[in-house]
């Protein structure tokens, strides 16, 4: 079999026949990260909810045939455990969440549930289970406190969070931390968070997400409603924290000690205005109305959020594959292939066989795919 290289020497040998558990999988994010281990030859079991929307990848891109899928509410501690002893997992990704800042507003109980306990539930389900080596509990770039200026947050900067949803994942990775410190580490489990920036990438149909949002609204001849146009955030393809994900998990695996919090980014530069991004993808459309907002509509979210990557950069070898540009280049030819008739599980494998070999030759320059039917 041809060995698949991902950064950092992570390949495909080091995957295969691994027993990988992951929740979350019938999400935009944990869809992908189903398809990639089962490219690499892992034998994955997913925990998650049905999918939220209709479409979805999980089930346009029949993520379900690639893996043991349970659909279990981790908020469920019981059951949730019984799954988890009976994957006997080697390695553990965390992704199930109620993902959104405006339904937090909303729901906050709920989504107070889902990530804090529901992350509490996973972890004490790791507790006392010998198979698990490796857990790597992704949270959000949104954990840290503001600090009122324009410097990007580092992993040692001070948590918090005034909406629910940043407040929910800022407490998520105190327990995180108790759990590794208090039980899991001394057991023999490697426990690292993951706080992975704003992701853009074809087979996102969730609500309030601005890429979606766009493709939802062009496509039905509708202007996009954009409410804070000067909002600054660390946008990046999904591949790229999928990428740190699984590089991050392989090196806990030869190199426990490393267990903590990583940052996955993109470089400085491509933390953009939402303008800037939505100017990018419209172009890339080739048309589409866009009603802009003057920043006070809607529930309060930060102006400005960029991370600091020195660390997974340091410590792992992670680094940007794609620019910006051709992230959003990638992920509006996604759409358009499958909205033409293209199959989505193709598109994906297509765009993870482009990053492997960026990952393969680090100075050949992007390729841009267009997904050409």
């Amino acid at each position: 079999m041809e060995e698949l290289a991902l950064t950092n020497a992570t390949t495909a040998s080091f995957w295969r026949d691994k027993r990988v558990l992951l929740t979350g999988h019938t999400g935009f994010k944990g869809s992908w990260l189903t398809l990639w281990l089962h490219r690499l030859g892992a034998k994955v079991t997913g925990i998650s909810l049905p999918p939220a929307t209709a479409p979805n990848l999980y089930s346009e891109a029949d993520i379900g045939a690639l893996c043991r899928s349970h659909f279990c509410d981790i908020r469920d501690a019981s059951a949730l455990a019984e799954l988890v002893r009976a994957a006997r997992p080697d390695i553990v990704f965390h992704l199930a969440a109620q993902p959104l800042v405006r339904a937090s507003y909303k729901e906050p109980l709920a989504t107070f549930g889902s990530n804090v306990m529901g992350t509490a539930h996973v972890l004490d389900a790791l507790h006392g289970l010998v198979s698990t080596r490796v857990a790597v509990m992704v949270t959000t770039d949104k954990v840290y406190r503001e600090n009122g200026s324009a410097r990007p947050y580092r992993e040692d900067d001070a948590l918090g969070g005034h909406d629910p949803y940043s407040a929910s994942k800022a407490a998520s990775e105190i327990i995180i931390a108790s759990y590794r410190d208090a039980f899991l580490s001394a057991q023999g489990v490697a426990v690292a968070s993951a706080r992975a920036g704003n992701v853009i990438g074809g087979g996102d149909w969730s609500e309030d997400r601005l890429i979606p949002d766009a493709v939802r609204a062009w496509q039905a001849g509708q202007p996009l409603e954009v409410r804070r146009p000067q909002a600054v955030r660390p946008w990046q393809h999904v591949l790229e924290p999928l990428d740190g994900y699984l590089t991050l998990a392989q090196n806990l695996w030869q190199q426990p000690a490393l267990a903590g919090a990583y940052n996955f980014g993109p470089q400085a530069n491509d933390a953009v205005p939402v303008r800037e991004l939505v100017e990018a993808a419209r172009a890339e459309y080739g048309e589409g109305e866009v009603r802009y907002g003057d920043g006070t509509e809607g529930p309060r979210e930060s102006a400005w959020l960029t991370l600091d990557v020195a660390k997974v950069e340091q410590a792992l070898g992670v680094t940007p594959r794609l620019p910006l540009v051709q992230a959003v280049t990638q992920t509006m030819a996604w759409y358009r292939a499958h909205r033409e008739g293209a199959e989505a599980r193709q598109l994906c494998l297509a765009d993870i066989s482009d990053f492997e070999n960026l990952a393969l030759n680090r100075s050949a320059a992007p390729k841009i795919r267009r997904h050409a039917i």
